[in-house]
């Protein structure tokens, strides 16, 4: 997870470094999401026909390599290769590390494995810019590759000791859906590239991104249709009839939408409009980590004690406050008033993560769970994609609407403008200019002022969606039946 978000503050740097532009190097970014995306989907087919355990360390082994390669990369065109190949092979790994976690531990006791477990999912994005922008400063941008060496090391000897195949998921000869595997990856991949270039190619204006949307679409249509025919699917889309995962995976995309698309607006916001450095954006966006952080294993505790869907509806509400609460900002907020909003916020999505992956999962028999955790991932992240794509696009045409609307009211009959307009002209006199260019830097300060108010007014509407988002979605939590607890789960077979 850390590795989706630790390049982003490292372009300039890998741009510079590789003589290719900002907008070339944002490939970077998106070869990477695209292969995970085609991947997630395919893991629990992938684990049944090759074994969960190799699939791992393979998955593990490639991940490493690749990350070595990224750091050694001569041009961007290889960069990108091994990003692909990084990808591919991280893209397993969600999914299989939730399956194992929620097989190995009783339907009562999973809240807990999913707290730890939701750690890594939660922090690891917030901590990401940070960790990136600190290797980039002090060492390289390829040391944000190289440390995941170490830890892929690390993590290949534990798995080779402690993990193993249950006996239902021996391997599998089954009939391979070559055409299933086929339409995912075209569908799949399609769909990202547009999620992550629309917006910078001006979305449906742009017959490249058009095209793609087209067979997207096209293409996902029809591999669902072939998935519920054919015998041997490549992703088993009938475990959507369980309605408490159903709703599930329904609410883990808005939860993805809502997480990410804020996760990218509050630095922006920090930096370009409160103008914060950017380490002090980062260090600014650290409170969500934190609360999270403490938060996870005791949410984790208290599912296996109380009724999850209560704890689900507790999060989505305190997730819903704290997005209105930075809606209130102005230009005047400071350090504190980010800090207990995003502090509150990272405990409330432990409240929110834990149980709705508990109460999803529940009635998952566990021959199935690979496929389920699979499918339960991917749509966490397309909602990501689409909530940073919806998020960028609304808030780029909502400022120039904005600075439309204000810059109407500022003209030379309006007595507060002229009255601003003498002040900034004499203050600009005052420290030397002369009265033309005096003139000039006072037009473009009181037009500086109204976009920025522009900006503001953007953002803070954004945060205020985003929060009625969480709100609207609460009353599906009626929908999902209630986790059994101990002796059920014994009773049950479980």
């Amino acid at each position: 997870m850390l590795d989706t978000t630790v390049v982003n503050v490292s372009l300039p740097h890998i741009a510079g470094s590789l003589s290719a532009t900002i907008d070339e190097a944002t490939w970077v970014l998106t070869s990477y999401l695209v292969a995970n995306a085609i991947i997630l989907p395919m893991t629990g087919w992938l684990a049944s026909r090759f074994g969960r355990k190799r699939l791992l360390m393979l998955s593990v082994v490639g991940f490493t390599a690749s990350s070595f390669l990224c750091g050694l990369a001569p041009s961007l065109g290889m960069l990108i290769v091994f990003r692909i190949m990084q990808g591919a092979t991280g893209g397993a790994m969600q999914p299989l590390s939730q399956a194992v976690l929620l097989e190995a531990f009783p339907p009562h006791d999973r809240g807990k494995a999913m707290g730890f477990w939701g750690l890594g999912i939660v922090t690891a994005p917030i901590l990401g810019p940070v960790l990136g922008g600190w290797l980039t400063d002090n060492y390289s941008w390829r040391w944000v590759f190289y440390i995941n060496i170490p830890v892929g090391i690390a993590s290949l000897v534990m798995t080779k000791l402690f993990i193993f195949d249950p006996p239902y998921l021996r391997q599998q000869s089954r009939r391979i859906d070559y055409w299933g595997i086929g339409m995912l990856a075209v569908g799949i991949g399609a769909l990202q590239i547009v999620l992550d270039k629309g917006q910078e190619e001006d979305w449906f204006s742009s017959q490249t991104i058009t095209i793609l949307a087209i067979i997207s679409a096209v293409t996902l249509l029809t591999l669902i249709v072939h998935e519920l025919m054919t015998d041997d699917p490549v992703v088993d889309l009938r475990v959507f009839k369980e309605r408490s995962y159903a709703v599930g995976v329904f609410l883990m995309t808005v939860v993805g939408f809502v997480l990410y698309g804020s996760l990218v607006l509050l630095p922006i916001m920090l930096q370009t409009v409160l103008g914060f450095p950017s380490l002090q954006a980062g260090i600014a966006m650290a409170p969500r980590g934190i609360g999270s952080f403490f938060m996870m294993p005791v949410t984790g505790l208290m599912t296996g004690r109380f009724d999850a869907r209560k704890l689900l509806t507790t999060g989505l509400l305190v997730g819903a406050m704290t997005l209105l609460w930075l809606s209130g900002l102005n230009l005047q907020a400071g350090y504190w008033d980010i800090f207990w909003p995003q502090l509150i916020q990272g405990a409330g999505m432990s409240l929110l993560f834990v149980p709705l992956t508990t109460v999803a999962m529940d009635a998952i028999p566990r021959e199935r769970m690979g496929n389920a955790t699979s499918l339960f991932n991917l749509m966490r992240n397309i909602g990501g994609s689409i909530g940073i794509a919806t998020t960028g696009t609304m808030l780029a045409r909502n400022s120039q609407a904005t600075t439309s609307l204000l810059g109407s009211h500022v003209t030379a009959y309006d007595a507060t403008s002229q009255a601003m307009f003498a002040q900034t002209r004499t203050a600009f006199m005052a420290s030397g200019a002369d009265p033309v260019t005096a003139t000039t830097r006072a037009y473009a300060a009181l037009f500086g002022m109204v976009q920025r108010q522009a900006a503001m007014v953007s953002f803070v509407g954004l945060f205020q969606l985003l929060g009625l988002f969480f709100i609207a979605v609460i009353p599906l939590v009626l929908l999902m039946k209630r986790p059994r607890r101990r002796g059920e789960a014994a009773a049950g077979g479980h």
